[in-house]
């Protein structure tokens, strides 16, 4: 038992593992940001031109009441949050990458002779595999 709790405290201790419990956390409080966003200000605003808010959009079939304007509320929170959530990672990409130097691609070591199409070395004047003389302007591939 203690082997079990001593393995199962180095997993929770393990920096993915907290990484994701702060995130879930922050995102459930940022969620009911934006519901409230959603239900108090975008809803509302929005039933002014419709007549109505958006929560209170239903029907009713043999008793039971369809809220498909919560639906709309519900949909328009997910795109809300997923655009959000997408601004700020590209903001934390573009912040990490700042201190960066961009990776130079690395020069071409080889070429292929044009006559037996073997790759040899970039400054070789002379095919090793056919002996062809190499002509200058050879495209390196």
């Amino acid at each position: 038992m203690k082997k079990f709790l001593s393995e199962f405290k180095e997993f929770i201790m393990r920096g993915n593992v907290l990484d994701l419990a702060v995130g879930v956390i922050i995102g459930a409080a940022f969620q009911s940001i934006v519901t409230s966003l959603t239900s108090d200000i975008i809803s509302p605003i929005l039933g002014i031109f419709g007549g109505m808010n958006f929560d209170q959009l239903s029907f009713t079939i043999n008793g039971a009441t369809i809220g498909y304007g919560k639906f709309i509320t519900a949909i328009i929170n997910f795109l809300i949050m997923a655009f959000i959530i997408f601004l700020i990672v590209k903001l934390v990409n573009k912040v990490m990458s700042i201190g960066k130097k961009p990776k130079e691609e690395p020069k071409p070591t080889t070429k292929k002779c044009p006559y037996c199409l073997s790759e040899i070395d970039i400054n070789a004047v002379k095919c090793p595999h056919c002996t062809s003389d190499i002509p200058e302007q050879a495209d390196e591939k």
